[in-house]
Parts: C-alpha cells; structure tokens; sequence
C-alpha cells in the first residue's frame, strides 16, 4: 500500500489561518463597499458651503427635531430662537462661549488633537466614556446637519462634515453660526433668544458675568442653567468669569477692572476648558 504524502494543509494551524484568511478577506471587502456607500450618501447630502458661508443663519437639525418632538406636548415650552449677527454679539459672549467650550477655537483646522489627548486621559481615569473633545466647529456641523445619536457612524460624518465646513468658512462666520443654533434651555436656541428668555433683554445688553452665565448654560442646557440655578452651574459660571477676566483677549475693554492682584496675565495661553469640565460627544 503506498504511503500516503504529508500535506501541511492538513495541519489544524493551517486550516484555521487559511479559514481566517478567508473571513478577513470577506469583511474587508464588506467594509470597503459599505464605505462606498457611505461615501456616496455623503456627496449626496454634501452641504452648499457657499451659502452657508453667507447670509442667514439656517434652521437646525437640533431646531427641526424640537419642532416635531414638540407636536402634541402641551407641556414642552414654544420654539425660541431669534439669530442675530456676529456683530450684534458682545465680545465678552463671544470670548466666554471660546474660553468655555473651545479655547483653542482660532488656531486649529477644527480638530483639537491636545484637547482630544486630554479628554481620553480623563476618561481612562474615570474608566468610562464621559469627555469628549467636539470642537465648536463639530459642535457647530452637529447642530446644523446631524442628530443628537451618539452612534460612530454620526461620529464619521461629523468629522468629514468638519473639515468640509473649515475648508469652507471663516471662524468668525463658524463661530456665528454656532451662537445662533446652540441649545441654551430647553426650547431655547441661541443666545439672543437666551438673553430675551432668561434676562428679558438683547445679547447686546448682557454683562460680563451673565455672558459667563450663558457659557456655562452650553454643556447641560436643560438641568443647568440660569433659571436652574444649580450648584454645578454657578461652579462653571464663576470659573467662566474667572477665565474672562484672566485671559479677556478682545473683550478687554468690555470688562470691569479688576484688582492688580488678579490682573489679567496675556504671556500665556488660556488653558483648556475641558480640564475644568466635562465636553460633550
């Protein structure tokens, strides 16, 4: 009887790599197609840059979503939401609003890599998933175009919609944008509408530290606020206030003078908020 011929196919080892090539090869190619897909969904839903670049502020994803939620519920508050422009913003919100949320806001290409760097670290030490590390810009293309979901896939659109919208704009008309859609409470979108709902004035009016107030207002909306009043917001209001008197930059001439002791030091950056708290998804 002839001997029968080793074959190394027949090893265990090699049949399972051999089975694990092919799986590999099989999701790969699932994934390249779904990526296809996707990118074919983005194109489709690519926004006109140009006209976001200029003009009036458009209407939000956020804001459309509150508009159908609302239908039926009696209970929930009217829509408020009245944009204005850039220029009728004091500087002081504008520079509160930075410092809380985005202290690096002018200088990256709307990803803060350091700030992202920082916020993992905190989540490692808290062992769950609470910073994040959006930009205004991200925060500004989630408002506009996308959902609240917190799903990787909102995640990758938001990124790629980023780069699109900073390759697009200027910061001042990102920055805009943002003031105008950001959710200040519930119903209350926007810090002319903030400042009419909780002070009964114009932006234009706000002072310094209720400017810190409406920064303050940005990362839980709903529970803390100004009409709130919780102990978590009046933390973050008076450490926004301390922030703007330390680091003013173009709202210098807005702010009170404050004791030699706590001058306002210019020679270094402003630290990144997200060391002082939480940053959203």
């Amino acid at each position: 009887m002839p001997r029968r011929r080793f074959s190394f196919r027949e090893l265990p080892i090699v049949q399972w790599l051999t089975r694990g090539a092919v799986v590999l090869r099989w999701t790969l190619r699932i994934f390249l197609i779904l990526l296809i897909i996707d990118l074919f969904y983005l194109a489709v839903i690519w926004p006109d840059w140009k006209k976001l670049a200029a003009g009036p502020v458009p209407v939000s994803s956020f804001i459309q979503e509150y508009k159908r939620e609302r239908v039926g519920r009696h209970d929930w508050p009217d829509l408020r939401w009245q944009p204005v422009t850039l220029q009728a913003i004091p500087k002081t919100v504008q520079r509160a609003v930075i410092l809380s949320e985005d202290s690096r806001f002018y200088t990256h290409s709307g990803f803060d890599l350091l700030a992202f760097k920082e916020a993992m670290g905190r989540n490692l030490d808290e062992g769950r998933l609470v910073f994040g590390a959006s930009t205004i810009s991200q925060q500004t293309v989630k408002n506009i175009y996308l959902t609240r979901s917190r799903d990787p896939l909102r995640k990758w659109h938001e990124l790629i919609l980023t780069w699109g919208m900073e390759q697009s704009l200027t910061k001042h008309r990102i920055l805009e944008l943002y003031l105008n859609v950001a959710e200040f409470g519930h119903g209350v979108y926007g810090v002319q509408a903030a400042a009419r709902h909780y002070w009964d004035r114009d932006v234009e009016q706000l002072t310094p530290q209720q400017a810190a107030e409406l920064a303050a207002t940005l990362p839980s909306p709903r529970k803390h606020n100004p009409a709130t009043r919780s102990e978590a917001f009046d933390k973050r209001a008076q450490r926004v206030l301390r922030l703007l008197n330390r680091f003013p930059g173009d709202a210098a001439d807005l702010l009170p003078p404050v004791p030699p002791a706590a001058s306002p030091v210019t020679a270094k950056p402003a630290p990144s908020p997200r060391s002082v708290w939480g940053d959203r998804l």
